[in-house]
């Protein structure tokens, strides 16, 4: 049987890693995973789902033997596991690469624009 302080550890865990990973400010591991979106796999969403229904379970007497141990740890190692792997530096450095990227490529078109405009009209 699961006690329901052991999962609010794991989730309260699970959470400050999210913010140290993410930035995501949020004390409830669900919350935490709707603002880290599409940053995370799909998948690991569904190991999050499978905490936060564990956290709901494990207060009610009844509903807390309908919860599976080692479902729960397995989803929390998964989650444990996959926010250890995440590089802040690394994630932080593809944004201002993507954002460089952007910049450069809105200049190169004006660029060609502005030559197109003054061979159009007769300057070049």
């Amino acid at each position: 049987m699961i006690d329901a302080r052991d999962i609010q550890k794991k989730n309260a865990l699970l959470c400050d890693l999210a913010r140290e990973k993410f930035s995501v400010k949020s004390r409830d591991l669900g919350r935490a995973m709707r603002k880290i979106g599409r940053r995370m796999p799909k998948h690991m969403h569904g190991h999050a789902a499978i905490l936060v229904e564990a956290e709901q379970f494990a207060g009610h007497p009844k509903l807390r033997m309908a919860v599976d141990p080692a479902k729960v740890d397995k989803a929390y190692a998964a989650l444990h596991a996959h926010f250890e792997t995440v590089d802040v530096w690394d994630r932080r450095k593809g944004t201002i690469l993507s954002v460089l990227g952007s910049i450069s490529l809105g200049l190169l078109t004006l660029a060609a624009a502005i030559v197109i405009v003054l061979r159009w009209r007769g300057f070049i």
